[in-house]
């Protein structure tokens, strides 16, 4: 119970930051998503909202995914029962908000009214992203994660352009510059630091 307890701070964070997300895609393109420095046709309210949910997403996915690694690493166990905990709290909470907002319209249509094939993927992806991820987490750090994240711009960049006709744009190509240089930057061995007796020498 006290695991479940202290994974309840994540886990609550985790399904804030998935509603911020399907704000944030709902009010930009899918590559200005990734990297939120495209300027595109969109109206600047809507683009403010989603840079907003961007914003607000990254800033609750940092705090969540360090504190979530801090636990995994100290106190150990196994990831699936950790994962199992995380989604009990967040699928209660979701439950519960869901409930809140549409308990009339879900009453009325049932719970999978509207589901089809595109939201099927979608859950299914988010499932087995969510399993990815704790075992990124658990075997090496949040960190990498998040660059391994940044990676997936170049996929949904190309994705965008086939799909959507998506055309980068020069904010949006520099941003992707920056996020992937960082990447390189960061898989760079770090210098040893000299010892006495070698600086002696």
């Amino acid at each position: 119970f006290g695991d479940t307890l202290r994974l309840a701070v994540p886990s609550l964070i985790y399904t804030l930051q998935n509603n911020l997300q399907y704000v944030a895609i709902s009010n930009l393109p899918a590559a200005t998503f990734q990297v939120t420095l495209s300027q595109q046709s969109l109206s600047p309210g809507s683009y403010a909202v989603g840079l907003a949910a961007v914003a607000a997403s990254c800033l609750s996915s940092g705090f969540a995914g360090v504190y979530f690694e801090r636990l995994l690493k100290r106190s150990g166990g196994s990831i699936w029962l950790r994962n199992v905990q995380l989604g009990a709290v967040g699928t209660a909470v979701g439950l519960g908000a869901m409930l809140a907002a549409e308990g009339p319209a879900v009453a009325a249509l049932g719970f999978f009214y509207g589901y089809n094939g595109a939201v099927w993927a979608v859950v299914v992806n988010q499932a087995a992203g969510g399993l990815l991820v704790a075992v990124v987490v658990r075997y090496a750090d949040n960190i990498l994660k998040g660059f391994a994240t940044a990676l997936s711009i170049l996929a949904s960049t190309a994705a965008s352009a086939h799909l959507f006709g998506f055309r980068p744009r020069a904010p949006f190509l520099a941003g992707t510059a920056m996020v992937l240089a960082a990447v390189v930057l960061y898989g760079r061995p770090r210098a040893q630091p000299l010892t006495k007796a070698r600086r002696a020498l």
